[in-house]
């Protein structure tokens, strides 16, 4: 048959279709008795009739897909196919189940070779996604073992099919469409001669389900990110910088963002108000006005509806000083992140010490995580974090050359990639003559995505003009994400192979 003669379309069965899939399964189950009955058939339709698809050419049926709803907890333990069997071979949907059943997909002899099956089961798996269903379940027969009954088990079969050692038209296909394999059934359907009674139990999980008691808590899935490219300029006062922060966070406010996002060291300008001799002194007394900073940017939080990145601060614990940065909830609530690495001019300059812990925090806008600059040049850490079901990493920087910047951004952009997670770096701009090595500043501030179709060709989804003080906004899909790590065109995170190597947390004393 000529491709350029078809004319497809697939759409539900319909009562009166069932001469037309008679004559199809009487076609291609020659070895396990043909049809359904026609009583069989129209109860389905009547009990389901979303979950049966056909596909047609020209009118003709060439293609057929039936579905149940069932509950998940039972189907997805060992069963027989005859548990989904009642009085006259009725076939028994639950209206109140969790997940789809798939009992049938069948192409006419003369279709196959066009990859007609996928959009059967690519429609069966949009109805599981609309319906916010669990998963879908099937149990398939294994129809070339006997071929191999002789010599290999069946765990052994399946074994060698998952390699590609062995061909199987049933569970080949539905390894290809993202099907796994939970166990082995035996005695699913005894009269299968080919498959030896044997049948696989096959589930493909609905990762945007959404059980129905969490409706009310679900969390944002567009998510609107706002930055500020900050200006470093000579204050008089905290107030005077405090005043400028607000108007910032009012403004992002404003547009409706989810999350306001400053630079590393953004309040360094509060030590041009001290001597500068000593810059170990001077970055104490810097710190001295971190917990002001972070009572009244959580109060700012709070007031305008906004979670805030607050890039980071030196902290005083003791004699050790710490760069610290704080997410300041919106409900109220604080968490910190420690700088972990820290560059050769803190240590030098400002006697800065490192902290001992990554993490990742819920926030009602996605799972989040911040690494301070220099830390994002170290992809251990963005892979802990992912592990642990990061979405969207911050990464406040501040960077004097083009260089430094570059370091940061590449090394950003990696993270995204190879973590499938939104990345947003924000730094500060201009110069402060009168505060001792931070002379300059460059920055160019962006949020990176994912590679992949769902994302912008350079996966870019914005960025500033470099060296310009101005506000960045970005709105961020968390779906995407989870499509991305299920479906993507590449799969980092369930490619990696950790039979060989992993990346792991190290439990401090």
């Amino acid at each position: 048959m000529s491709p350029d003669e078809l004319h497809l379309q697939i759409r539900n069965l319909r009562l009166e279709d069932y001469e037309q899939l008679k004559e199809l399964m009487d076609a291609v189950y020659t070895d396990i008795g043909g049809s359904w009955s026609q009583f069989t058939i129209e109860k389905l339709i009547k009990d389901f009739s979303e979950g049966q698809f056909c596909l047609e050419d020209n009118g003709r049926i060439v293609g057929v897909a039936l579905t149940v709803k069932v509950a998940y907890t039972k189907f997805s333990n060992p069963h027989a196919y005859d548990d989904l069997i009642g009085h006259r071979e009725a076939i028994l949907n639950n209206k109140k189940g969790d997940a789809l059943y798939g009992l049938d997909v069948l192409i006419h002899p003369e279709y196959r070779g066009y990859r007609l099956g996928r959009r059967l089961y690519d429609a069966r798996k949009e109805l599981c996604r609309q319906a916010n269903l669990r998963a879908i379940l099937a149990g398939g027969r294994i129809v070339n073992y006997h071929k191999y009954a002789n010599e290999l088990t069946p765990s052994q079969y399946l074994d060698k099919v998952q390699r590609r050692e062995i061909y199987d038209p049933i569970l080949t296909f539905q390894l290809a469409n993202d099907f796994s394999v939970k166990r082995l059934l035996g005695k699913y359907l005894p009269e299968d001669k080919k498959s030896r009674g044997f049948a696989t139990l096959l589930e493909w999980n609905n990762f945007l389900y959404e059980p129905s008691d969490n409706i009310l808590t679900t969390r944002i899935q567009n998510v609107r990110v706002g930055a500020v490219q900050w200006q470093m300029r000579s204050v008089e006062s905290v107030e005077e910088l405090l005043k400028q922060v607000e108007y910032f966070v009012d403004a992002l406010s404003g547009y409706q963002s989810d999350f306001a996002v400053f630079p590393e060291f953004f309040n360094a300008p509060l030590m041009g108000l001290t001597d500068q001799s000593q810059q170990m002194d001077a970055i104490r007394f810097l710190a001295g006005y971190t917990d002001l900073f972070k009572r009244e940017m959580s109060q700012m939080a709070v007031s305008y509806n906004v979670n805030i990145i607050t890039g980071s601060m030196p902290l005083q614990d003791g004699d050790s000083i710490y760069n610290v940065s704080y997410l300041c909830r919106r409900d109220g609530s604080v968490e910190e992140q420690y700088k972990l690495h820290i560059t050769p001019h803190e240590k030098r300059d400002w006697v800065i010490e490192g902290g001992n812990e990554v993490k990742v925090f819920d926030t009602d806008a996605g799972r989040i995580g911040i690494l301070i600059c220099y830390d994002v040049e170290f992809p251990e850490l963005g892979r802990i974090m992912a592990d642990e079901g990061l979405e969207i990493l911050f990464v406040p920087f501040w960077t004097d050359t083009r260089n430094a910047y570059l370091r940061v951004r590449h090394c950003a952009q990696a993270r995204a990639v190879e973590n499938e997670c939104y990345v947003v770096i924000c730094g500060s701009v201009g110069n402060l003559p009168e505060v001792e090595s931070l002379d300059v500043q460059y920055a160019q501030s962006a949020v990176f995505s994912p590679s992949d179709f769902a994302f912008p060709h350079d996966a870019i989804m914005s960025e500033t003009t470099p060296n310009t003080e101005m506000l960045m906004f970005s709105d961020l899909n968390l779906d995407e994400l989870r499509y991305l790590h299920h479906e993507g065109s590449v799969t980092n995170k369930k490619d990696r192979r950790t039979d060989i190597y992993e990346v792991s947390r190290k439990r401090m004393s």
